[in-house]
């Protein structure tokens, strides 16, 4: 987690600092074979050199990016868990608690569906 320690001490709110690290934290501990970075300012997850799912701090939420094919995967679980979704990323609001079991389905997704990829992003 010390990859993550100076993005996390920027986040003035106490309670969205809190709830990142948990987030990430518990994406470290799931996921121990990715890789822990940050790019573009924000933390990420990385498998054999390839983007599996990222994170970043807005006002009103924590943003998860899987990748456009895993909103398209998920959309619809997206929706019965309630949470508001762009194209590219899924919008979890700092006041609801985080449906793990849907971030762990994405995670695995990118995983399965990344394994042969040889590139950062999907082509």
């Amino acid at each position: 987690m010390e990859v993550f320690a100076e993005f996390l001490a920027k986040i003035d709110n106490p309670h969205h600092r809190e709830r990142a690290d948990e987030v990430l934290t518990w994406v470290v501990e799931k996921f121990p074979n990715l890789v822990p970075e940050i790019k573009w300012n924000q933390p990420m997850f990385t498998d054999h050199g390839t983007y599996i799912i990222g994170f970043s701090v807005a006002k009103h939420h924590l943003a998860v990016a899987p990748e456009r094919v895993g909103i398209n995967h998920f959309a619809e679980e997206i929706v019965k868990a309630r949470y508001d979704h762009t194209k590219e990323l899924v919008r979890m609001k700092w006041d609801r608690p985080v449906d793990y079991a849907l971030l762990e389905k994405m995670i695995e997704f990118n995983i399965w569906d990344k394994a042969d990829c040889s590139t950062f992003w999907r082509k």
